[in-house]
């Protein structure tokens, strides 16, 4: 592999942390603008903008040039992770899917996890009615016992699904220089 392309790629979790701190920096420097500093609730008791400076070091044309830089690197970075999440495959129970349909299982395992959590504690306790002298016992809709055993099963396939896209993330390569 020649040099030049060798150094063009990342690895998926680099690609992934590189985003990330691209969306941070674009986060500070937009929160640096006057037009953010208008739109904070807590920032009204502070005198109006015509009344402040910027910083003798703070440069507003230059801070919208870098926003503008960093989103389109966000964008290009983005545009390639999604070539490679649909571009590798992984196993999952005897099925070789895209790692972009794994993260799609991933985000509604971890939705349904929420679901069963709540219907456990709902089931942990049955109800209890008190009428004319004589309690009426309502038992809950779903087996407590039922429903624990379907989350740890859906936390457990979650964890496997995770570990593989762990995984796969140190090796798959994006093709996109570094800084």
């Amino acid at each position: 592999m020649p040099e030049e392309v060798a150094r063009r790629r990342l690895q998926l979790f680099e690609a992934l942390e590189l985003r990330s701190e691209y969306d941070a920096r674009i986060k500070t420097l937009k929160e640096c603008l006057p037009e953010a500093r208008e739109n904070r609730g807590w920032l009204r008791s502070l005198p109006r903008e015509e009344n402040r400076l910027a910083s003798p070091d703070f440069d507003l044309a230059a801070a919208r040039a870098e926003i503008a830089g960093l989103e389109v690197k966000r964008r290009k970075i983005n545009t390639a992770i999604q070539q490679a999440n649909f571009g590798h495959r992984i196993d999952l129970d005897g099925e070789a899917v895209t790692l972009s349909e794994a993260l799609e299982i991933r985000k509604r395992l971890n939705e349904r996890i929420g679901e069963l959590h709540a219907q456990s504690v709902a089931s942990a306790w049955q109800r209890v009615i008190y009428k004319e002298g004589r309690d009426i016992v309502e038992p809950p809709e779903v087996s407590y016992g039922d429903v624990v055993r379907r989350l740890d099963e859906t936390r457990v396939a979650f964890r496997s699904l995770n570990r593989k896209l762990r995984v796969a993330s140190f090796e798959v390569t994006v093709d996109y220089r570094d800084e």
